[in-house]
């Protein structure tokens, strides 16, 4: 079996663009892979496809040959666009090896060790603050203007089946709700200080959310980069009495990140934008976290299944990073089904009505829980047709 031929796809996601890779094989085998051009990487699509023109002729069976061999050749720049693209590429060629086989890919890495998965609600109202019209138009969910909209939200949360849900910092006032991110662009804040109004907007926000839910209910708050460390154990302090599941913060710097988790009195979970084993490892051993989170697109389902087992040695459980679309959906449950010691899944609740129409089998997701499919491969290929039916036409 060879690959022969490797294209992308792109769907409408709403606020951002579900992509694609698909390689096709001399065998008649399709194998797919979702990844994300987002802000921060414009130019995947294009690195990609110089990437797997390297790899035309090669058997996806021997993924892991087709990653190593890929990696040394960029190995003068490693992570970024170019981890991100070799990640799709040995994706797609796992999606064959499992289909070659005639078992899923959790089987196919020895697993699964669970069929359902408890899943969270990520970023639980914060795309309702940051594009309410757009939400309130094409989603037909109500718009998040004031603290009663929160504690709503939490109480439709759980009369949605979740038992979690993970938010991000909103302030609300008399302009309605402004998602606070002041480590991105736009709106940067070069120094991404902190006041006391944002902090007493973060605890009001999660005493509302909380009133919604109900003490049992997981929450989780993720602050991104929005701080520096010294930001962000005064914001843990703040929301320390809403009893979170843990809280989520970006330190780059193993060193900085465990003086962090020794300063907060909840576990900390971070890591999201490192790559492979090598990334990993320096945090691991300084103690920097209470839960890993691995990307399965930017890091591929082999290496971050490594990564997984590393943090096992160290007795991290990790989580995956999972923002995506419908196939990433598939990808990640996979991977928390092979991984020993996964704790618990990310996934967009709040997302466009076609998502699930862009497969050709619809996930089953019921009381909070993944379902991972028993079909060979991620357990559904792209539904081309229906990519075609939402292109994405932005730039």
């Amino acid at each position: 079996m060879r690959i022969t031929r490797a294209t992308s796809l792109h769907a409408d996601g709403g606020w951002r663009a579900f992509s694609f890779l698909k390689l096709e094989t001399d065998a008649g085998l399709t194998g797919w892979a979702e990844y994300t051009q987002g802000l921060w990487s414009p130019a995947l699509p294009a690195v990609i496809e110089a990437l797997a023109a390297r790899v035309i002729g090669r058997d996806p069976r021997s993924f892991a040959a087709i990653a190593g061999d890929l990696h040394a050749q960029v190995r003068f720049a490693p992570g970024g666009l170019n981890a991100q693209a070799i990640a799709a590429i040995e994706n797609a060629c796992v999606d064959i090896a499992a289909k070659a086989a005639g078992v899923p890919v959790a089987r196919l890495f020895g697993g699964p060790y669970r069929e359902t998965l408890p899943l969270y609600w990520s970023h639980c109202g914060s795309f309702r603050a940051r594009d309410g019209e757009y939400f309130e138009r094409v989603l037909g969910t109500p718009r998040l203007e004031t603290l009663d909209d929160m504690k709503r939200l939490g109480e439709e949360a759980v009369a949605r089946g979740f038992r979690a849900a993970k938010t991000n910092p909103i302030a609300f006032g008399p302009q309605g709700a402004v998602l606070l991110n002041p480590g991105f662009a736009p709106g940067t804040d070069p120094a991404r200080t902190v006041d006391a109004a944002t902090l007493s907007a973060v605890a009001a926000q999660l005493e509302a959310f909380r009133g919604g839910t109900g003490p049992d209910f997981a929450i989780l708050l993720d602050a991104n980069f929005g701080c520096t460390p010294e930001g962000f154990v005064r914001m843990a302090e703040q929301v320390a009495p809403f009893d979170l599941r843990w809280f989520e913060a970006d330190v780059h710097g193993p060193a900085a990140l465990a003086d962090l988790r020794g300063r907060i009195a909840m576990p900390l979970a971070s890591l999201e934008t490192i790559y492979g084993r090598a990334g990993y490892q320096p945090h691991l051993a300084a103690r920097a976290v209470d839960v890993a989170i691995v990307d399965v697109p930017w890091n591929g389902i082999a290496e971050a299944l490594r990564i997984a087992a590393l943090a096992e040695t160290h007795q991290v459980n990790v989580a995956p990073h999972n923002f995506y679309g419908p196939l990433a959906d598939l990808m990640t449950a996979h991977f928390c089904a092979a991984a020993p010691n996964c704790e618990i899944m990310e996934i967009e609740a709040d997302d466009v009505p076609w998502k699930a129409d862009l497969l050709t089998a619809a996930p089953v997701i019921a009381d909070g829980r993944f379902h991972l499919p028993e079909a060979p491969g991620w357990g559904a290929d792209v539904n081309e047709d229906a990519v075609a039916e939402h292109p994405w036409t932005r730039v």
